[in-house]
């Protein structure tokens, strides 16, 4: 199967979602977790419909012919046959967003050619609350509902996204990049985060907390195909990182690589501009 067959696939999966969500959340509820899922996080109601429904096509793919390797935060490890082919899932970034109603969360598909983000082929996210697609293929651009888009070229910056799953741990960490932006972000779904980079949202985007790569492998990939760069907090590449259900390194992303430098140049003096000047 070809990456725009695959990346169909993610299409589908994504239009029967956007399709039911509100109906599901409505009838459901969803506020109380029915377990942990693979990943080690509470597995909500909306995160079974939703992998339910990934699952059903995976399947099918499979039926089909296709040999892979499902990694998903809420079934685990699952394999399809004897295929090299990874397809790297989150149903829902963002559940604690869709089951108490802040319309911020999205489903995020990547597939992957062998087992480290290298590999990375095809990247999708979508936006579960407002229906909006990002999508990527290796070599082959980034887009947003059909029309490409490209990071901006300037090198300021204005608008921070962050996220923080340990607020007293993770924000002094990033804390002077923050104080550094006009604005600041924190929305709570990381893949949405690097998709709406990477369509000139952001300037910048940092987690301090380690992220597992199906948060944002496909978001990745869409950030760097529109332009921008993506890396650990101290400039190292992703590229290495074997992917699994385990946490794998903080994130940094940026519109460009100007920007990058400013904001691991930022990151490693540790000074913001609401320090206090030392006293002479």
């Amino acid at each position: 199967m070809t990456n725009e067959q695959w990346l169909a696939i993610f299409k589908d999966i994504g239009r029967q979602m956007q399709a039911g969500v509100a109906e599901f959340l409505s009838r459901e509820g969803g506020t109380v977790p029915l377990g942990k899922g693979a990943g080690g996080d509470k597995t909500f109601p909306v995160d079974k419909w939703a992998e339910d429904i990934i699952l059903a096509a995976l399947e099918k793919a499979h039926n089909d012919g296709e040999s892979f390797t499902l990694i998903s935060e809420e079934l685990g490890i699952r394999k399809f046959g004897d295929g090299m082919t990874v397809v790297l899932v989150d149903p829902i970034d963002g559940s604690n967003n869709a089951k108490n109603g802040v319309p911020f969360f999205a489903t995020s598909l990547a597939l992957l050619n062998g087992d480290t983000l290298s590999t990375l082929a095809v990247g999708y996210v979508i936006n579960l609350a407002m229906g909006d697609e990002f999508w990527a293929v290796r070599g082959y651009g980034a887009f947003k509902n059909g029309l490409r888009i490209r990071t901006p070229a300037t090198d300021a910056v204005t608008i921070v996204a962050y996220e923080a799953s340990d607020p007293a741990k993770d924000l002094p960490r990033i804390f002077p990049l923050i104080a550094q932006a006009k604005r600041t972000r924190c929305f709570g779904s990381t893949a949405l985060d690097l998709a709406l980079l990477a369509s000139g949202g952001f300037s910048v985007f940092a987690t301090a907390t380690a992220s597992r790569a199906f948060d944002y492998a496909a978001g990745m990939l869409i950030v760097k195909e529109a332009d921008g760069v993506i890396t650990d907090l101290k400039g190292a590449s992703l590229d290495h990182i074997i992917v699994g259900l385990g946490r794998t390194v903080p994130l940094l992303a940026s519109k460009n690589e100007a920007t990058h430098v400013k904001a691991l140049n930022i990151l490693s003096s540790g000074i913001s501009r609401t320090a206090p000047s030392p006293e002479g």
